[in-house]
């Protein structure tokens, strides 16, 4: 399986560096089985059938960028750098412990400390392999009040090398369900809810399932090698609670459809059934790499956006849908001129059609 059975043509002018004002106003394309159709996300509330279930991801993205001071004394006087900041992922052998990415990493030395906005500051514990081992601390102590106080949204590199992240994309990249603050990417599909969908949803008779998968930089990482199978995924530390196992078991069992919300909700669960083939609580680190040939044990469909050409994501559709299939909803939505990535629109794709249910 080669890396460029994933690749396809994208044009520039498709990538959305803002989203659809409201949310569920998004552009929606509906693949069910072997048809595809043109819809809108608000439509989920007919497309959708009482006793369905959708799997959200309730991770909460932080304000991940910061960009602050390197001082040291010196003979010369106090050298000072400017340092801009990615955190990565947590560390947990230390309190406010990140891996993070610097710029200039050159600037920086196991000692140092970075002072950022709001009393934030971050000691430099270690350089390894072009990462930097930091440990946030804040005046007062609360170090995640001054996070969110001196960070910036950490936007995807492809929006962020065509516009700079503002205010308005602290509401724009967070989903309005939210709660488990530690992603520094957002679960893009859960952008296109609000409110008033969700509240029509429930009324339909469409039930949720909260999960958590802290979303990390490394799903923006490319794959490298020409045979994707050798490809190794990056880890993800993940929770389904006993409670969202046995309603989403329960669901299965009565015939619904279990629909994951994003992939990052669906490479959870199907990380929480590998070991026995049915979804039980799990928590830990996850690097599951889905692509074609994989054996879905819990999803029945899947919401999501549209990827990258040649990305783990796009080999994760493929496996639900199929490569050919996968090449022709791609085909439909650059010639229909569908908004990609990360602020654009959505797909769902149900590859049993629209009279499958679950086989238990």
């Amino acid at each position: 399986m080669k890396l460029s059975d994933f690749d396809f043509d994208l044009p520039d002018g498709l990538i959305a560096t803002r989203p659809a004002r409201p949310r569920s106003s998004a552009r929606l394309l509906l693949a069910e089985g072997d048809g595809i159709a043109d819809r809108v996300v608000s439509d989920l509330v007919e497309i959708l059938r009482p006793g369905d279930r959708l799997v959200i991801n309730n991770t909460k993205v932080i304000p991940a960028r910061l960009s602050g001071e390197r001082r040291r004394d010196s003979t010369d006087g106090p050298g000072v750098a400017r340092i801009e900041v990615t955190l990565l992922d947590p560390r947990p052998d230390a309190e406010g412990g990140w891996w993070a990415l610097a710029k200039p990493l050159r600037r920086l030395r196991a000692g140092d400390v970075i002072t950022f906005a709001a009393g934030l500051s971050a000691a430099v514990d270690a350089i390894e392999d072009g990462r930097v081992a930091l440990r946030l601390v804040a005046e007062g102590g609360d170090v995640d009040a001054a996070l969110d106080a001196a960070g910036d949204m950490p936007l995807p590199p492809y929006i962020a090398s065509l516009r700079a992240p503002d205010a308005q994309d602290r509401e724009d990249y967070q989903p309005v369900f939210a709660r488990t603050a530690g992603a520094v990417a957002a679960p893009t599909a859960s952008l296109h809810f609000d409110a008033e969908l969700l509240s029509a949803l429930s009324a339909r008779g469409v039930a949720f399932t909260e999960v958590t998968l802290h979303v990390g930089a490394g799903t923006f990482l490319p794959v490298k090698v020409e045979d994707v199978t050798t490809h190794r995924m990056h880890a993800e530390w993940g929770e389904v609670t006993a409670q969202a196992a046995a309603e989403i078991l329960a669901t299965r069992q009565a015939g619904g459809r279990v629909i994951a919300v994003g992939t990052t909700a669906l490479r959870l669960i199907e990380s929480a059934a590998r070991d026995t083939g049915v979804i039980t609580p799990w928590t830990g680190e996850t690097d599951i790499f889905i692509y074609p040939g994989f054996t879905f044990r819990v999803a029945d469909g899947l919401m999501t956006n549209f990827h990258l050409p040649k990305s783990t994501l796009l080999m994760l559709v493929s496996a639900l849908m199929g490569q050919a299939r996968i090449r022709a909803i791609y085909a439909h939505a650059v010639a229909s001129r569908y908004r990609f990535f990360s602020y654009g629109d959505a797909s769902l794709l149900l590859p049993g059609g629209p009279g499958a249910g679950t086989s238990g």
